[in-house]
Order: C-alpha cells, then sequence, then structure tokens
C-alpha cells in the first residue's frame, strides 16, 4: 500500500438524526490502523482501511477490504472501487464509514451482473451494523450564501459552496447494505449521505437496503441520480433537505408498516435557516412507491413540508393511508404558485390521497393532475441481477 496515511486521527463527528429535526454533538474517537497481511502467489491479502487519505487509493480486486473505523478521503485524493468488489465494515455502529471530501472523488463503477456492494461483516447481519457513504461537494446548499460552507453533522467535514457542476466522482452499480449505525439511541447515518453534492458527479443504479436510518439522503446539491432503490429503510426511504434542485429519475421504494416514510421532504433545515432564501425544487420521475396496505394499517407514503417544492411526474403508489401530507404555510403556497405539483398519478389501496395541514386552500387538483394515468417504473428489469429485496 503505497498510501500516505494520517493514523490514530481524532474526529469530532456529529451525526445526522432522520428520526428528528434535531442535531446532536457526538464525538468519535478514531484510533483505527491499517494492517496489511502479506501474502505470495494466488492468497489474497485482507486488508483493514481506516483514517484519511492524502493520496489516491486504488483497491485491488485481487484483495479483500475491510473497513474498521472512518476512511476519509481528503480533498484532491481519488478513491477507485473495481466492478464485483464487496467491502465488509466492522459491524459496530456509526463510526465506521467513508466519506469523500469537498474536493475528492470516488470512482465506483460496477455493473448489473457485477455490482459494487458496502455490507456488514457480522455472520447475522442488521440494520445499523456500520455506518453508510458519504460524499461531501460544493455545490449551493441554501443554509448558507454564496461560497460559504455549512459543516457536515458527519464527520464535520465542510460542504456546498457555489458550483453547481461540482464533480464528485462517478457510483454506478453500487449497492449498501445494513448501514444507519446509531453514535447514541437518537443519531444514526444514512446509506446514502448526499451533501451538497454537485451535478457533474455520475451517480445512476443506486440501492440502499436494509438501512437503520434514511436510505439516501441529498442535504442541498444539485446532483442528479438515475435509478434508485430503496428497500426497508426503518426511517425515510429517499429524504431531502437544504435546497435540493437534482433530478430524481426512475425511483423505486419498498417498505413495510414498521418503517417510516417512503419520502421525506424539507425545503430547508429547521434546524439552522434559509440563508439563501430559496427552497429545495427537486424533479422526481417516475416514481413507484409500494406500501403493506390500507389493511395493515400503512400510514404515510410521502410528506412534503418546510416549504419543499418539487415537480412529480408518473408517480405510482400502492398501499398506504395517506399518499401525500403536506405541511406548513410555505409548502402550501409552493402548490398555489405550481412550484409543487404532481403530474399523471395513480393510487392503489389508498385511504387519503392529499392531506392538507398547510392552512392554504387548495383543491387536490391544484395540486396533481391526470388520476389513474401513471404507471409503475418497470423494476424488474432495471432492477435485475444488481439489487436484493
Amino acid at each position: 500500500m503505497k498510501k500516505q496515511l494520517i493514523l490514530s486521527l481524532a474526529l469530532v463527528s456529529m451525526i445526522f438524526s432522520c428520526s428528528t429535526d434535531d442535531t446532536a454533538d457526538i464525538i468519535i474517537n478514531d484510533n483505527s490502523v491499517i494492517n496489511n497481511s502479506s501474502g505470495g502467489g494466488s492468497n489474497s491479502d485482507t486488508i483493514f482501511l481506516s483514517g484519511t487519505y492524502t493520496e489516491d487509493l486504488t483497491l485491488d480486486a485481487n484483495n479483500t477490504y475491510k473497513l474498521n473505523g472512518s476512511l476519509i478521503m481528503a480533498s484532491g485524493t481519488t478513491l477507485t472501487i473495481p466492478a464485483c468488489m464487496t467491502i465488509q465494515a466492522l459491524s459496530s455502529g456509526a463510526n465506521v464509514y467513508i466519506a469523500i471530501s469537498q474536493g475528492a472523488k470516488i470512482i465506483a463503477n460496477g455493473t448489473a451482473d457485477c455490482p459494487i456492494v458496502f455490507t456488514s461483516d457480522a455472520s447475522n447481519p442488521q440494520a445499523g451494523d456500520w455506518g453508510g457513504i458519504i460524499l461531501l461537494g460544493k455545490a449551493p446548499v441554501n443554509s448558507v450564501t454564496g461560497t460559504n460552507t455549512a459543516t457536515s453533522e458527519i464527520a464535520s467535514l465542510p460542504y456546498g459552496g457555489n458550483i453547481a457542476d461540482d464533480d464528485s466522482g462517478s457510483l454506478n452499480y453500487v449497492r449498501v447494505e445494513y448501514s444507519g449505525g446509531a453514535a447514541d439511541g437518537q443519531s444514526e447515518n444514512n446509506g446514502f449521505s448526499f451533501y451538497g453534492v454537485g451535478n457533474g458527479t455520475d451517480v445512476n443504479y443506486i440501492q440502499a437496503y436494509a438501512g437503520k436510518d434514511d436510505g439516501i439522503e441529498f442535504f442541498g446539491g444539485t446532483v442528479n441520480v438515475n435509478y434508485i432503490s430503496v428497500i426497508n429503510a426503518e426511517d425515510d426511504s429517499v429524504d431531502w433537505t437544504e435546497g435540493f434542485s437534482g433530478t430524481l429519475n426512475h425511483v423505486y421504494i419498498s417498505n413495510r408498516v414498521s418503517d417510516d416514510k417512503a419520502i421525506e421532504a424539507d425545503g430547508y433545515n429547521t434546524d439552522f435557516s434559509n440563508a439563501s432564501g430559496v427552497f429545495s425544487r427537486p424533479t422526481v420521475n417516475n416514481l413507484t412507491i409500494v406500501g403493506e396496505g390500507t389493511a395493515a394499517g400503512h400510514a404515510e407514503a410521502i410528506r412534503l413540508r418546510a416549504g419543499t417544492q418539487g415537480i412529480f411526474t408518473n408517480v405510482h403508489i400502492t398501499g398506504y393511508l395517506e399518499a401525500f401530507d403536506l405541511d406548513d404555510v410555505d409548502t402550501g403556497n409552493g402548490v398555489i404558485s405550481d412550484d409543487l405539483q404532481v403530474t399523471d398519478v395513480t393510487f392503489v389501496d389508498i385511504t387519503t390521497k392529499v392531506k392538507n395541514d398547510t392552512t392554504v386552500t387548495f383543491t387536490d387538483a391544484d395540486f396533481y393532475t391526470g388520476e389513474g394515468n401513471a404507471t409503475a417504473t418497470d423494476y424488474a428489469t432495471w432492477g435485475a441481477d444488481w439489487t436484493i429485496n
């Protein structure tokens, strides 16, 4: 390993809680080391990864890698992971994660028949065994203005800026399993966390499976993601806040009554501020959400709040007591201004299609059109081989 490491690094980390809007200061002392076993011939090495890398790190398909702490790629470095690789993480909770700092990149390009998998090393893996994957970019977030940066609640790293097309690398056919490790009783990681990530980043075919907290969360930024699968996320499957304005194409969500919402969307982070005065406004195309049904008492599919806007097209929702729940006056104003709209939607086994808790008066027809016109995304085709259920 010809890599320069900063070892025994003390990290002051704050882990974001998606189950509440509160933040918590979590101190994580990373005293991990890298142990490289040497071998010859056809015997592969097992290499333990942690610490901060100040030079590029390219993983070798002939070796076996295990995360045993926080792995942070510093600005100017690139982490390259080949197709077909499975990386196990020590099942010790929140302080085991990968963070791609501002100015760094990850190149993780699997294929449908050879995905890249991040999973727990436990013999009986469970949600929350380890942290997750974190990308931090220089794209706009609404909690700061101009070139100012915010600080992530995971690893206390900077994110945000004014470079909409910032490039944090590429993720293609990547699956994260059993993520969401808790640092305390409330604070947990997500499967994928995108902090101010720009649309120069290439993200396609990603799955979050059986996570303790959110499957995928966007903290501002402009990144576009095509083909998203989230299965059995115990908190929200897809979450956005802090002015996220990217495009999500082909999203498949399946969750259980015991899980939280399929989508929880905030216009801004109410723990901080809306410094730039804009709200989240993503574009979401071809969204399919599958719940366990009204008979099972599955509560909400989508909650829209804190002034979030968004343009949804082709939305298919099955098996919830409520399909859309809208909160807060700014969210209602987005409906009136046509900045929060749904075009072509199909409801199957839904009790209440739209619940308006915004105090703004609008009709269902003001919010959505084309009822019955939506078709489910073809998950059986694009999710074949590389996802698990």
